[in-house]
């Protein structure tokens, strides 16, 4: 059933954007900006995307609407501008100079709409040597040095799914640029390109690392430091049942509830004696065998030792705290994270499931005025 806009969700209503379909951060971004209010028109190809996954189960492309266009046709690329001259924003993720090629480039977009915030995905960035060739999230946080951080010391960097390259070092980063750049557009008339890389998403987000490296306070190398697995007192800890408890309590306060509750506290009173840290950290490991991933959680449960059971994706939906605040909710028969981060005065929700190809037609072309949208009848 074709979805009409739905005003009044969310800070960015009244925001109209054009995504231009793709794989991974590009609608991701989409999504967050549609999560936040904005009417949001995919245009999808003929045919789908190359690794898209069903798209009744797609969730990216929720609270999204979808159009329809080959922009290989003689067509497409014109409704495309129609489209773009309404907007406020597009998002692409595109290798460099496809758009163009296809007639959709910033040049022709900020010819019809010059005050269009033109939102550019790649993992490379749009110029230097690697920006015309294929990659993926791996390849992405493994230059940045950001791969290397993760994992233990004498075992190969962990892959933390896809998430430090394509969401946080892409997706959030295309988002904080998109809306600053239509900031800057509202304010002064004036739209712009944004060229959001994840190569420089992913090493920005280690700065903090960077400058403790600078000062002698992180080793450039796995599992040796404070935040990264090397310190006992911050990481992961194997239970009875083979589950995992989350241990961190790096403050003095809480480290001490913590070494009471677990039953160390006489045996290690120097928790910065680096030279004792594989004692220590054998020490934990072997006391946190003696219990169930739920008998561990209990005797953490309302204090301040900074202690927290490992959950699954399927766990989490049903944790206490989670389910309290509605960080998950069910829309359409799927649980699913909820829109995040919350606002007083415009909240937002899941409006809508995913968007499927085709099916908003009609009602964009009447809500956005673009009635070359409608297909030409056939005799």
């Amino acid at each position: 059933m074709a979805k009409g806009p739905t005003p009044g969700h969310g800070p960015l209503t009244g925001v109209r954007v054009v995504e231009l379909a793709g794989i991974g951060p590009g609608p991701f971004a989409a999504m967050l900006l549609a999560d936040l209010g904005a009417d949001v028109v995919r245009v999808d190809r003929p045919g789908g995307a190359g690794l898209g996954i069903d798209p009744a189960h797609d969730l990216t492309n929720r609270n999204k609407r979808s159009v329809v266009l080959d922009l290989k046709s003689d067509e497409g690329p014109a409704r495309v501008l129609d489209l773009v001259e309404r907007a406020d924003i597009l998002v692409e993720g595109y290798r460099p100079g496809v758009a163009e090629r296809l007639g959709v480039g910033p040049d022709a977009c900020l010819a019809r709409n010059p005050k269009l915030v033109y939102g550019r995905m790649t993992g490379w960035g749009q110029d230097g040597p690697l920006a015309d060739r294929a990659g993926h999230d791996i390849a992405y946080i493994a230059l940045t040095g950001t791969l290397s951080m993760i994992g233990g010391p004498d075992e190969p960097p962990t892959v933390p799914a896809n998430l430090v390259g394509d969401y946080a070092g892409g997706s959030l980063y295309l988002v904080v640029g998109v809306l600053a750049a239509l900031q800057h557009a509202r304010a002064h008339g004036e739209g712009q390109v944004v060229d959001a890389a994840i190569v420089d998403g992913a090493a920005h987000l280690a700065t903090m690392i960077h400058g403790m490296l600078a000062a002698g306070g992180w080793q450039d190398r796995r599992g040796a430091n404070l935040l990264d697995g090397g310190c006992p007192f911050y990481g992961t800890y194997a239970t009875s049942d083979g589950g995992h408890m989350a241990v961190g309590p790096l403050e003095g306060r809480f480290y001490a509830e913590f070494a009471r509750l677990l039953g160390i506290a006489d045996a290690f009173p120097d928790r910065w004696d680096l030279a004792r840290w594989d004692e220590l950290r054998a020490a934990v490991t072997e006391r946190f065998l003696t219990r169930t991933r739920a008998e561990w959680t209990e005797v953490f449960a309302g204090t301040d030792a900074c202690v927290a059971p490992v959950l699954s994706l399927t766990e989490a939906p049903h944790h206490p705290h989670l389910a309290a605040r509605s960080t998950f909710v069910e829309h359409g028969g799927r649980t699913q994270p909820a829109p995040a981060p919350r606002f007083s005065a415009t909240p937002v929700s899941v409006r809508t499931g995913p968007a499927l190809p085709g099916a908003d037609t009609e009602a964009v072309a009447a809500d956005w005025d673009v009635p070359g949208l409608r297909p030409t009848p056939r005799d």
